[in-house]
């Protein structure tokens, strides 16, 4: 069965950068686009970055130039390293397998793609 297990979440200061990794198993991990969401407390969940099997990135307005999304598909493996953490990026994250990334060539906004699997989650606190 498809399993995605984080880890990597963690406590730290404002300005500081974590690495977040999701190990992937029970599918064809490179044929799939994956994406790491996010869900501070009483807000929506929202989406952070999604990539494609290929190594093509989308970003959040929010966070774009600060994190990197990237894959090691020989691994299974998704990453997110997040750099000038700030407060406002204090959430559970979740790895995903997305369902649909959008048309060749293009992108669904990352609020429309929709998710087949959800990790368990990992905890990232940014204090200032």
């Amino acid at each position: 069965q498809v399993q995605l297990v984080e880890s990597g979440g963690g406590s730290v200061q404002s300005g500081g950068s974590l690495r977040l990794s999701c190990l992937a198993s029970g599918f064809t991990y490179s044929s799939y686009c994956m994406g790491w969401f996010r869900q501070a407390p009483g807000k929506e969940r929202e989406g952070v970055a999604s990539i494609r099997g290929t190594g093509m990135s989308l970003y959040a307005d929010s966070v774009k130039g600060r994190f990197t999304i990237s894959r090691d598909n020989a691994k299974s493996t998704l990453y997110l390293q997040m750099n000038g953490l700030k407060p406002e990026d204090t959430a559970m994250y979740y790895c995903a397998r997305v369902q649909n990334c959008g048309p060749v060539g293009g992108w669904l906004p990352l609020s429309k793609m929709s998710v087949a699997y959800w990790g368990q989650g990992t905890q990232v606190t940014v204090s200032s």
